[in-house]
């Protein structure tokens, strides 16, 4: 069975770029008679704003995005994370590290996308993780000589040299939280997602989690990053960015742009009706 699943921030309502992102991903399950789940990824605290999480499910309800089962909340599953942690830290796969943003960028050789590549200063010194150390993936060594290639389903074929071109990235921060990656993909496995649709800003995480999901044993579900929605300066509409959250006065106008914006093409007389009804026209096309 097809499982496809939705998890935003809890740091702000949708706004509108969240409300396609959450429209893809339920589209493309439930057109394959599947299961659509919610996932609150709330796992970085200073991060999340107190109900959040209750008005984004109020605001998926209103416009007719029922999720199947309980929502999971990443604050509650710090146990797993730690376990997959120390997985591969006793695997040599993931060792600790003591370098601080200034110093990796003080002694990093290369530079990619995002930034400096860690060089890999602590990656033999056998430091033990505890807190105020991060703990990073040994990328090389699971990687091995081969390039991380999967078929994206909007993006096509996609291939990325992490070790080269990313380098060894963070898994466990000095928080003491587990980042980013390392949730997610523990996630996606433990709730059996199938198939992740999400905005395209996530694309160039996605050959770091496959390198992960390689590293832990874990299935590799499909992908298809759809467009980003866009400001009128060009920047992306995200909460850092201030993106307004979406009223509740119009859902069904904003569930009609969110169809046209991802080229559904809705006739003009569903513009503005119930959301149920439009969803109920997307899902029979």
């Amino acid at each position: 069975m097809v499982i496809g699943r939705f998890a935003p921030t809890p740091s702000g309502g949708l706004h509108f770029g969240s409300l396609v992102a959450a429209l893809a991903s339920f589209l493309s399950a439930r057109r394959q008679s599947g299961r659509w789940l919610v996932r609150m990824e709330d796992v970085d605290a200073p991060r999340c704003v107190p109900g959040a999480d209750g008005q984004i499910l109020r605001q998926l309800e209103l416009y007719g995005l029922h999720w199947d089962g309980e929502v999971v909340y990443q604050s509650q599953r710090s146990e797993a994370y730690r376990a997959a942690r120390d997985a591969l830290l006793e695997g040599g796969l993931a060792y600790a590290c003591q370098c601080s943003r200034v110093q990796v960028r003080t002694a990093a050789i290369h530079f990619g996308s995002e930034g400096a590549i860690y060089p890999g200063t602590c990656r033999g010194l056998g430091l033990h993780a505890e807190v105020g150390l991060a703990v990073r993936l040994d990328a090389q060594r699971v990687q091995g000589t081969d390039s991380v290639r999967f078929v994206d389903g909007l993006h096509g074929v996609i291939e990325h040299d992490v070790a080269a071109d990313l380098g060894d990235f963070v898994l466990w921060r000095v928080e003491d939280f587990a980042a980013y990656h390392l949730a997610v993909v523990v996630d996606d496995a433990w709730q059996g997602v199938t198939e992740v649709v999400r905005g395209s800003d996530l694309l160039d995480s996605t050959p770091r989690q496959i390198l992960l999901q390689r590293a832990l044993g874990l299935p590799t579900p499909s992908y298809a990053h759809v467009p980003l929605a866009l400001a009128a300066n060009g920047q992306k509409l995200s909460k850092q960015n201030l993106a307004p959250c979406l009223p509740i006065k119009s859902p069904g106008e904003d569930v009609w742009d969110a169809l046209v914006f991802l080229g559904e093409k809705p006739p003009l007389d569903l513009c503005g009706a119930k959301p149920t009804e439009q969803l109920h026209w997307a899902l029979s096309q």
